[in-house]
């Protein structure tokens, strides 16, 4: 180990050639190099490109939009779960920058919180605590919100508060009774007291959305929510449109969770989604002051920036790359 160590130093903070790390410590090129193979394999090395194209996305997303930061990672062309893994090590590494001890974390669920959950490998343990922003949801476990803030305190070696509540509810009266119960509106009060969000973003497809699955809404309600509401996207399950406005009344009074102008007032708000699909979802909600910090690819990038030119420079969207 200690020699993969002066391995890894050699060639990747000092820029050797594996020959001459190999002189250096007096070793063949070939062994240097399944040194570096070894370690690779051990998870020792992360390998992150960054690439002028994404540069110039991350500056006009910050400049045009006025978040904190945009981190924007390369398309992986035909291989979802490489760039689901790639998301999952951004939002980890960006999640552990922002994060301090004390703070409160409040978190949404979805694949994308999942991944970063499973990148997350801190170097000391962080006294905070991890709370759902809405109740829990039938389905996948791993992508349920108070599964993921488990798993998300654990990592971090804080603790975490488990939201005892459905996320949809039949009827108004049964939300208001549920977030008057003493355990339920004790975690409500604890998000919306926050210091920082990792949330998903969501698309309103009836095809592919996790809003779909996990209310049960039909065909038509999803028609009904994107023609006559408008709705785009949803965070926390809270459904908007384009400019970010809140929308969807109907199955809004159904949800027990934080209302989004709940979610806006979080200081700090990091938002974890990629691919095409969520452009339109990630630009309504960039409209609506949601999202202080945005971990995505160039693809997702890329169509916001081509939303923008189109509603607000009156330019004709560009062809993808």
């Amino acid at each position: 180990m200690r020699q993969i160590h002066e391995v890894l130093v050699l060639y990747y903070v000092q820029g050797l050639t594996q020959a001459e790390v190999g002189r250096r410590l007096g070793i063949s090129t070939s062994k240097v190099n399944r040194l570096l193979q070894k370690a690779r394999e051990m998870g020792m090395v992360e390998v992150t490109i960054r690439t002028p194209h994404t540069f110039d996305l991350e500056s006009r997303l910050k400049a045009i939009f006025g978040i904190t930061e945009a981190l924007v990672i390369p398309r992986i062309a035909d291989d979802l779960n490489a760039m689901v893994e790639t998301l999952g090590r951004a939002g980890a590494d960006c999640l552990l920058r922002y994060v301090r001890d004390g703070d409160v974390i409040a978190i949404g669920g979805g694949s994308s919180v999942y991944a970063v959950a499973q990148a997350l490998e801190p170097t000391r343990s962080y006294d905070v605590a991890v709370v759902p922003i809405l109740g829990g949801v039938q389905g996948s476990a791993y992508t349920d919100v108070n599964y993921l803030a488990t798993q998300i305190a654990q990592r971090l070696g804080g603790r975490a508060y488990q939201f005892h509540a459905p996320a949809f509810v039949d009827t108004l009266e049964q939300r208001e009774m549920l977030l008057s119960l003493g355990p339920v509106k004790e975690v409500a009060d604890i998000a919306r007291q926050a210091d920082l969000a990792l949330i998903g973003v969501g698309t309103m497809d009836y095809e592919t959305s996790r809003y779909v699955k996990f209310t049960a809404l039909s065909a038509e309600d999803m028609q009904r929510i994107s023609q006559v509401w408008s709705g785009v996207g949803e965070i926390g399950a809270r459904v908007f449109d384009t400019e970010g406005r809140p929308c969807a009344v109907e199955h809004e009074k159904r949800l027990v969770g934080l209302t989004l102008p709940e979610l806006r007032q979080i200081p700090l708000s990091i938002a974890v989604a990629a691919t095409s699909t969520k452009a339109l979802p990630l630009y309504g909600a960039l409209r609506g002051g949601y999202l202080d910090v945005l971990v995505t690819d160039a693809a997702a990038a890329s169509g916001i920036l081509e939303l923008f030119e189109k509603d607000f420079r009156g330019e004709p969207a560009a062809e993808p790359d």
